[in-house]
């Protein structure tokens, strides 16, 4: 492949992040303004500068909008590597540890935006159809955890009970944590430091896969 195609596929990708993050910053603008009820998807294309269709490249529907922050570590979930020089996970402290390092990269990604968040927060408590997807969501994490930590060598049982542990950490620290961005990453970090301090010897969080 010549360097001039990798460089059009750079400014393409590029471009794509950019009309994604127009329409982010678009939807949740409106959400603000006017009430996440009263925002249809033609505004929030007409807000962004481009249309329905191109609007619907990216997301289903104006809920998919709100979940946006998550996006990039469902791709990592959905993507697990093996590093050849790691040991497979095969107890359950090593799982976790690895699911620890995961679900905290969840959070920071999901608050790297605090204004985002809050109302991301503010928006699954109020709207039952947003609190049903988030649920389905969290699920479906959980399957997706599942998975990374089978393809990193942990046995089912393992994998199984370390993704629905760490999922039940992220979600005691979405209760805790509130709407304050900021918190949600230091209540998750302090329930896994709550659970592994019931667990004598169990390793520290690190690098997925070790």
């Amino acid at each position: 492949m010549s360097s001039n195609t990798v460089a059009a596929e750079s400014l393409r990708d590029r471009r794509r992040r950019q009309t994604r993050d127009r329409i982010i910053e678009a939807a949740f603008a409106l959400f603000v303004e006017r009430g996440f009820d009263e925002v249809t998807v033609d505004e929030i294309a007409r807000r962004a500068e481009t249309g329905r269709t191109t609007f619907f490249r990216y997301f289903g529907d104006k809920q998919e909008v709100v979940f946006s922050p998550q996006s990039e570590v469902v791709r990592v979930l959905a993507q697990p590597r093996q590093d050849p020089a790691a040991e497979p996970l095969r107890d359950f402290g090593q799982a976790l540890a690895a699911s620890r390092r995961l679900v905290t990269e969840l959070c920071t990604e999901i608050a790297r935006r605090p204004d985002h968040y809050a109302l991301y927060y503010q928006l699954v408590e109020r709207h039952p159809e947003l609190t049903d997807r988030h649920a389905r969501k969290i699920r479906h994490y959980a399957g997706l955890l599942e998975e990374h930590l089978a393809a990193l060598g942990a046995p089912r049982t393992t994998a199984v009970l370390a993704a629905e542990t760490a999922l039940g950490c992220y979600q005691a620290a979405w209760r805790l944590a509130g709407d304050d961005a900021g918190a949600l990453v230091r209540e998750v970090e302090q329930s896994f430091r709550t659970l592994l301090g019931m667990q004598p010897g169990a390793p520290p969080a690190g690098p997925a896969g070790r």
